[in-house]
């Protein structure tokens, strides 16, 4: 008896507070305790931030005193250092040991003409280039050495401040006790409650996916079918974010995407869809998969007019452009959601936009999606993590937190080709998600530059050599 009552005593309010958390998923309503939620995180990060402030200036008042006993040191060592660098040799010191050993032959010296002082001949001068051509050429390249402006695309983005979760390098949990207990107890609450919480509503959300579109299918009257067909499906996803702690904030809703056409957003993650379906209904394309992904596919499908292909369909770019095509016709079809740039980016940049979307006609319908690194970072890695490694660490991250701005429709201008339209739009969805602009393509993270890409740079650089 004593354990069915205790029984009783946890599990009435954890189902009442599930199915009210559910009604208000699918009504699209919130009580405010999410927002609550990350006001209360950010004071806590602020916290973190100004202990760690204090933690330094505690170390570097301690070792002021030996910095300071090692200064004349340091001086001899800039002493030599600047002699090296004039005669090619150092200054030997009473032990004999010296920072670098080099030999002077290698170094012209005084006695020794300098370059410019040897006349050159005809036939010299003839072949003769001026190195200040290439010199762009050099500065891009010591720079892509430094920081890689393709490869810092596709990894996690840098945060100002530590958000208390262990996913650095950087120890910075045990710099004092409060911080110390602060962090065990984020721990306990992010793996032990709210974990557990997250995996049950996300399979409530899968369940009432199967079962309310499987519903929906057996509507005959088509009039009634597709209003129900728009709720099952923002239904899904609504529950699917909450299970997330997802924090959404929409910007422009007058323009939100409408009737047939593209909606084409910027791409970090899976969930993209997932935070774009709970406000409006889409159309989605790809590719048919297994597991998880494909029993939500399937689902999907029932109900609503989706775009899967098989891996031998996906490749044949004729067959994916005539079925786009047989979609927008019909104007009762909901837009197509697209990412243009086909693969995951970091949060910080758009990459170059597939023109194949853009050459198809219809209107396009721009959205900017931006998140906030401090409560979680969304980016999806796929060359590092797999789809369940990326979903346990969204479940225990702190919340999704991210702005959605929708932007006026976009029409292709006569004259204009698709690559140009699709760099317009590009620009337009960086400049609102305050992303940076780039030219490069995403897929080189898996594969090398074209062909093509590499003949016009060695053009232009023949071009340079010779003056033009």
């Amino acid at each position: 008896m004593f354990w069915a009552a205790l029984l009783d005593f946890f599990c009435i309010p954890f189902i009442v507070f599930i199915s009210f958390m559910i009604i208000l998923s699918a009504v699209n309503k919130s009580v405010g305790v999410r927002r609550a939620y990350v006001k209360l995180l950010l004071k806590i990060f602020e916290f973190g931030r100004l202990s760690i402030e204090s933690a330094a200036k505690e170390r570097q008042k301690l070792v002021g005193d030996a910095i300071f006993n090692n200064s004349q040191d340091r001086k001899l060592d800039e002493i030599n250092l600047t002699f090296r660098k004039k005669t090619g040799r150092t200054i030997p010191t009473t032990n004999g040991n010296t920072l670098i050993s080099r030999d002077s032959v290698l170094l012209p010296t005084s006695n020794e003409p300098a370059a410019s002082d040897i006349e050159s001949s005809p036939k010299d001068e003839e072949m003769r280039f001026n190195l200040e051509k290439c010199l762009d050429y050099i500065k891009a390249g010591v720079e892509s050495i430094i920081e890689d402006e393709v490869t810092s695309r596709f990894e996690a983005e840098e945060l100002k401040s530590w958000n208390l979760l262990t996913r650095t390098n950087r120890h910075y949990e045990f710099i004092s006790w409060k911080i110390t207990l602060i962090w065990m107890t984020g721990f306990a609450v992010r793996y032990f409650i709210l974990m557990p919480l997250r995996v049950f509503v996300c399979f409530i959300g899968v369940y009432v996916a199967v079962v309310a579109n499987s519903l929906v299918a057996m509507i005959p009257f088509e009039f009634l079918r597709h209003p129900c067909a728009d709720l099952s499906f923002k239904i899904t996803f609504r529950i699917m974010t909450r299970s997330l702690s997802a924090v959404i904030t929409f910007h422009n809703t007058e323009y939100k995407p409408k009737g047939s056409g593209f909606c084409v957003a910027n791409h970090t993650s899976p969930l993209d869809v997932a935070i774009l379906s709970t406000d409006c209904t889409f159309s989605l394309i790809g590719q048919r998969h297994g597991g998880f992904l494909g029993l939500l596919q399937r689902a999907l499908a029932r109900a609503s007019p989706h775009i899967w292909f098989e891996r031998g369909e996906a490749r044949d770019r004729h067959a994916v452009a005539e079925r786009l095509k047989q979609h927008v016709s019909n104007p009762n079809n909901p837009p197509i959601l697209i990412f243009p740039e086909g693969t995951c980016i970091n949060n910080t940049s758009v990459m170059q936009f597939k023109k194949g979307s853009f050459e198809v006609g219809g209107v396009i319908y721009p959205v900017a999606i931006k998140y906030d690194p401090r409560f979680g970072d969304a980016f999806w890695n796929s060359s590092k993590y797999s789809m369940m490694q990326y979903l346990y660490m969204m479940m225990t991250s702190w919340a999704i937190v991210c702005d959605v701005w929708y932007l006026p429709p976009m029409y292709r201008q006569e004259g204009e080709s698709a690559i140009d339209f699709a760099n317009r739009v590009k620009s337009v969805i960086a400049k609102q998600g305050g992303l940076v602009d780039l030219v490069w393509d995403g897929q080189l993270k898996r594969m090398k530059p074209k062909k093509e890409w590499r003949e016009l740079q060695q053009v232009e650089f023949a071009k340079r050599l010779k003056g033009d």
